[in-house]
Formats: structure tokens, C-alpha cells, sequence
């Protein structure tokens, strides 16, 4: 049970909405262009920054500036700025900028905003198809195309006839790799590349599991608040808190979970 003021709490959505709005303009203004600006960070491999990118935080920054000046912010873009609330902005302007660099709609906007806890609310927006999951304080819903709805994830049932999603297949090495297969050879379909928008489908009940690695906290806190607030939970591959990133499991349900969780944790 979240310790702050309904009239805060109420002020923190309405900011989580302006920082996706803002994020929105600004990525809609480059996507599919044919002259997109593109950087390589190089941390792993292929790592692609855009202008995207980096104008979707800038605009993000100066809403939390004008609306929240005393909370802090941590970036992809642009990295940690100190605040005196105790509260902290967690944003990530485009999670997937290889599927938004490749003109496909499988990208995200992540923003969350926690305190020392964890992540308290979280947006996952889309704005191509203009889908915008958010959960916390009480609320877990998505509005869309198709008008606004309740998220709820998937009831539990047997790992056997779990769907599974996870974004790169070769994860962090061979070791890595080996063990998602192990998993992956025990659902009934695994699917690949959707970014942020699988742990959003997580939220809506059509994906039973999620597993990645070499996260940071700004790819996981969004879908932490969001897939909790919908029912599901979020951890490690040992069970364990997954706030600061690293190796993740999303699960519809607490029996898939447990399921899922007797294989990674041989890691």
C-alpha cells in the first residue's frame, strides 16, 4: 500500500501522462523517416542511439523540470539527475531502438516513477498505434484505438500451454542461452523481438512469460508496475527483486512463475 497522498498520487499519473504525451510527439516526429540521425553507443555490439532518442528524454526532462523539479531522474540518454523528494522519474524514450530505427511498430516509451521500494506507477506507451498500458496506485488499464479497458494477465495453467516471450534468443553468452532453451523447449510457443511491448502483453493477458537479461533499470521498472498492477509479477531469475535490472522473469501468474523459475534458477 503506496504511503502517499491520494492528491499526490493524482498529480504523479497526470505527470506520467505529460512525460508520455511529450515522448510521443517527439518520436512520431522521426519515425520512418528515410534520413533518421543514427549513433552507435557500441556497449554491446550494434548498441544505436537516434535523434529520437535523445529529443523524446530532452522533452521528458523538461516536463519533469517545470511539473517536478524536486524528483529525481534516471535516463537511458542522458543518466541520473539527484533529487530531495525521495522519488524518482525512470525513463527510457525508446525501448527498442532497433525496432524503431527498422520502421516497426514493436517499440516502446517506458516511464516509472518509484521511491527506495521500487517502482510505484509505469506507463508502457506506443505511440505509433497510440496504446498506453498503465498500472499502479490502483489502477491497471490500457487505453487505445479500441477505447480503455481493464488489464488483467492470464489465469494460471500448466507451463506445457505458456506462451513465452523474450527479445534476443542469444542473451548474455552460451550459458544464457542454454538455459532459455531449456525453458523454451517446456512452453507450447516462444515468440521473439517484441522490446517492451511483450511485457505489455504480459499486462493484458495474452503472453504467459517474459525472460531477458542484461537489463537496466530503466528497461524493467515501467513493466515491473505495470504487470504487478495487473496481477503478474516480476523478478529475477532467483526470485528476487528485479528493480535494478540484470536477468528478468515477467509472469502472468505466480504458478507459471514458480514453473518458469525451477528452470532459470539453475543459472
Amino acid at each position: 500500500m503506496s504511503s502517499i497522498a491520494p492528491s499526490e498520487q493524482s498529480e504523479l499519473v497526470a505527470t506520467a501522462h505529460a512525460l508520455a504525451d511529450a515522448a510521443r510527439t517527439a518520436t512520431l516526429r522521426h519515425f520512418r523517416s528515410t534520413d533518421l540521425d543514427i549513433d552507435d553507443k557500441g556497449a554491446r555490439g550494434f548498441d544505436p542511439v537516434t535523434a529520437a532518442d535523445r529529443e523524446a528524454e530532452d522533452a521528458m526532462r523538461e516536463v519533469l523540470a517545470a511539473r517536478r523539479p524536486l524528483d529525481g531522474v534516471l535516463g537511458e540518454e542522458a543518466g541520473a539527475t539527484a533529487g530531495e523528494s525521495g522519488l524518482t522519474w525512470v525513463i527510457d524514450p525508446i525501448d527498442g531502438t532497433r525496432s524503431y530505427m527498422s520502421g516497426t511498430p514493436c517499440w516502446g516509451v517506458l516511464i516509472a516513477v518509484s521511491d527506495a521500494s521500487g517502482p510505484l506507477f509505469g506507463v508502457i506507451d506506443q505511440p505509433y498505434i497510440g496504446e498506453r498500458f498503465v498500472g499502479g496506485f490502483g489502477r491497471a488499464e490500457l487505453t487505445g484505438p479500441q477505447g480503455r479497458h481493464p488489464l488483467r494477465c492470464r489465469a494460471p495453467r500448466p507451463l506445457a500451454q505458456a506462451t513465452l516471450f523474450t527479445t534476443f534468443p542469444e542473451f548474455d553468452g552460451p550459458e544464457e542461452a542454454a538455459i532459455f532453451r531449456a525453458l523454451s523447449g517446456r512452453v507450447r510457443l516462444t515468440r521473439y523481438g517484441l522490446d517492451c511491448y511483450a511485457y505489455a502483453l504480459v499486462a493484458a493477458g495474452g503472453v504467459d512469460l517474459v525472460v531477458e537479461s542484461g537489463l537496466q533499470p530503466y528497461d524493467i521498472q515501467a513493466p515491473i508496475a505495470v504487470i504487478e498492477a495487473a496481477g503478474g509479477l516480476v523478478t529475477d531469475w532467483t526470485g528476487r527483486p528485479a528493480r535494478h535490472g540484470g536477468r528478468v522473469l515477467a509472469a502472468a501468474n505466480r504458478q507459471v512463475h514458480a514453473a518458469a523459475l525451477e528452470i532459470l534458477a539453475y543459472a
